[in-house]
């Protein structure tokens, strides 16, 4: 049994059905996909996507997920994104080459004189402090790092502080400087392994298509049984071994093994009967929810965006980056233009009304591209996620748990256990591939 039809919770059910085991999916909604979603539109006769979502080149487990539901061939990798600048000047970035060398070297957008050498010099102690960690790095937020290894404010503002953001999901001065130190070391090992460039990439279909409509015919084709609207009050335990759950109305269902996958904000209540669940609850307490807000703009024009995606220098808080529909999806842009926009951290923006955020994301677009001057909202579509991410704020290094409880037969997923990144769709993925693994080592022994 897997509980929870999110991302962690669809991967789950997969592996194990194709490992030959009969699974039931319990989801508490009316439809699967968690928090990597589409939903239609009315106003635009569209089905957006609940906010952008893009892709590393190490991401392993969740391309191993896209492969067994046969949508792999819809993520491109084109090795490149765009940092624009307030009037409209625009750079190519990569992570490897020519680019990669020149940002290694201090030569960022916005970075001049002695700030390059102080930049290249600031970078070289982070990559060394990144791989071989100082014991304090979890005493100290991200911002305090940046502070004590001499990192340049221009070079913050060109990269550094958009980096921690997109990695963490957080504000510099929130995160701890482990987690962004942790992913880069990921991220390095994962690009020694694969000996391929780091580059990120997109879906190009939205996210239902992607990850939902995929799954569900696996499942259909498979046998693995969805209940909706199953609410699950307890994971039920005896003599040391998961027997099954119980639900909200009282019902009882049995199992013989049980891969708990909710978000982390759901988890209490439901592990009450697993020894040791209290340090599990400190967790909870701990990873306290990030906000997230993506807008998607129906536009009379375009606003002559020169990549897929673009980062914007200067604009966080209001709006990081945006991506042109018309390019990633081939969308036909003779009703209107679509664009989406992403704020991360979203602290100061998520309790402003729509038409609020709906024009603070155009005055940043008039600021960044002089052809957005002069267009005109269609329609708008404002998408508050409170709890998209969660904080790793100092002091919560080792806090998140393992997949594999002391309860037989029971196993954590979810992007907020123990994995080697942080609240992203790999995350998700890899708990998944660890829970199941537990699962089938617990199957081999009984079997």
């Amino acid at each position: 049994m897997v509980i929870g039809g999110g991302l962690a919770g669809l991967a789950s059910a997969v592996w194990l059905s194709e490992a030959g085991h009969r699974v039931t999916l319990l989801e508490r909604r009316g439809s699967l996909g968690g928090r990597t979603i589409s939903m239609p539109l009315d106003a635009v006769d569209d089905v957006p996507d609940n906010g952008q979502h893009v892709f590393a080149s190490g991401y392993t487990d969740l391309m191993r997920y896209l492969t067994s539901v046969g949508t792999r061939e819809h993520v491109r990798f084109p090795g490149r994104m765009t940092f624009r600048m307030p009037g409209g000047a625009t750079r190519k970035s990569a992570f490897s080459g020519v680019p990669g060398l020149r940002a290694a070297c201090g030569d960022l957008p916005g970075v001049t004189g002695k700030d390059r050498w102080r930049t290249a010099r600031a970078q070289a102690t982070l990559i060394r402090q990144a791989l071989r960690q100082p014991p304090w790095l979890d005493d100290v937020t991200a911002d305090e790092w940046f502070t004590r290894i001499g990192m340049p404010r221009s070079a913050r503002d060109a990269l550094w502080d958009g980096i921690v953001i997109g990695l963490t999901g957080d504000k510099p001065t929130i995160s701890s400087a482990k987690v962004p130190a942790d992913l880069l070391v990921t991220g390095i090992r994962r690009a020694r392994a694969g000996r391929t460039p780091i580059s990120i990439g997109y879906p190009t279909v939205g996210l239902d298509t992607l990850f939902v409509d995929s799954a569900e015919k696996t499942f259909a084709e498979s046998g693995v049984d969805v209940r909706y609207r199953a609410v699950v009050r307890s994971i039920d335990v005896a003599d040391g071994m998961v027997v099954g759950v119980t639900l909200k109305d009282g019902e009882r269902i049995a199992a013989d093994a049980v891969v708990c996958a909710v978000p982390v904000w759901n988890v209490k209540g439901l592990l009450d009967q697993v020894p040791g669940h209290e340090r599990i609850h400190e967790a909870v307490d701990a990873l306290t929810p990030v906000p997230i807000v993506s807008v998607n703009l129906y536009l009379d024009r375009s606003i002559g965006m020169a990549d897929w995606g673009e980062i914007l220098l200067g604009g966080e808080g209001v709006l990081e980056q945006v991506w042109d529909r018309q390019r990633m999806h081939g969308r036909d842009a003779a009703r209107n233009h679509f664009y989406s926009t992403t704020v991360s951290a979203a602290y100061d923006l998520i309790g402003k009304s729509n038409a609020e955020i709906t024009e603070l994301q155009m005055d940043m677009l008039r600021r960044f591209y002089p052809d957005a001057r002069d267009a005109k909202v269609v329609h708008s579509h404002v998408v508050r996620m409170p709890k998209s991410t969660f904080a790793q704020r100092p002091g919560t290094a080792g806090i998140r748990p393992d997949q594999r409880t002391p309860v037989e037969g029971l196993a954590l997923a979810g992007d907020w256990t123990r994995t080697d990144w942080t609240t992203t769709m790999e995350g998700a993925c890899q708990s998944a591939a660890r829970a199941v693994d537990v699962i089938l080592q617990y199957a081999a022994v009984r079997s």
